[in-house]
């Protein structure tokens, strides 16, 4: 299957998909923030509204506007406008055909280029990155994805509604097992607004310091394995030809 170049491959058009407010944020937010730059129009989708987190006594109804607001403040620093709430019960989170139906359904609506999800593929160095939401965005979306989103004979009340079946190029994973990463992108000079963006959670975030801390230690080992210059930053993903120019008859 092809490998991915930025050089002539067209990106114009990118849905993301996260479990929980907060998780895009961490994983690919640097990368949308060059995206949205250079004019792509990206379109954020959380799956669950993150009511399980937090360090207070707010209940669950206050958690969550809490959170929806929190996510929509740290898209709009990286240049997304749209955020789609699926409304899953946070921990509840399954890869079934009721969350697979609405992932078809905004995949055939906006018809991206990139696909931007969650890796599937529990990553045993830190299994913090797996929580169970985390494994079972990735599933839905790459379930969704292959066959139901290119098959005009899954969910049918899609096709009668108008949105017809539509073959997806690429499907790009983030927190994926270090062995899977295949492709990074550089984010130095957007790395402050990728801060700012999960600035914005504060809800989740009891340390913000030490959470920054993190976050750059992370991104400038990307950066190193990237081969980048010494202290440039790096996102980095799992990328995935759904369908390359050697894809015939869904194989």
């Amino acid at each position: 299957m092809g490998i991915f170049d930025p050089e002539t491959e067209p990106v114009n058009r990118v849905l993301c998909f996260g479990a929980h407010p907060d998780d895009l944020d961490f994983g690919a937010s640097g990368t949308v923030a060059a995206w949205t730059a250079a004019g792509v129009q990206v379109e954020y989708c959380i799956m669950t509204d993150g009511d399980a987190g937090g360090f207070d006594t707010r209940t669950a109804a206050e958690i969550t506007a809490t959170r929806h607001a929190e996510q929509r403040a740290a898209a709009a620093l990286v240049g997304v406008q749209t955020v789609h709430f699926l409304g899953e019960a946070d921990g509840f989170l399954e890869p079934n055909h009721r969350v697979m139906q609405q992932v078809v359904k905004l995949i055939r609506t906006l018809r991206p280029d990139v696909v931007v999800a969650m890796h599937p593929e529990r990553n045993w160095e830190r299994i913090q990155r797996s929580h169970p939401d985390h494994l079972a965005c990735g599933e839905a979306v790459t379930r969704a994805i292959y066959p139901a989103v290119e098959n005009p004979f899954s969910y049918p009340e899609l096709l009668e509604a108008g949105l017809e079946a539509y073959k997806l190029p690429w499907l790009w994973l983030y927190g994926a097992p270090a062995e899977r990463e295949n492709h990074r992108v550089e984010i130095t000079q957007v790395f402050d607004l990728k801060l700012s963006a999960l600035r914005q959670h504060l809800s989740q975030h009891p340390d913000v310091p030490a959470m920054e801390r993190y976050v750059r230690a992370q991104s400038a080992d990307q950066g190193a394995k990237a081969g980048l210059a010494p202290g440039a930053l790096a996102e980095a993903f799992h990328v995935v030809a759904v369908n390359a120019a050697d894809t015939i008859a869904g194989f």
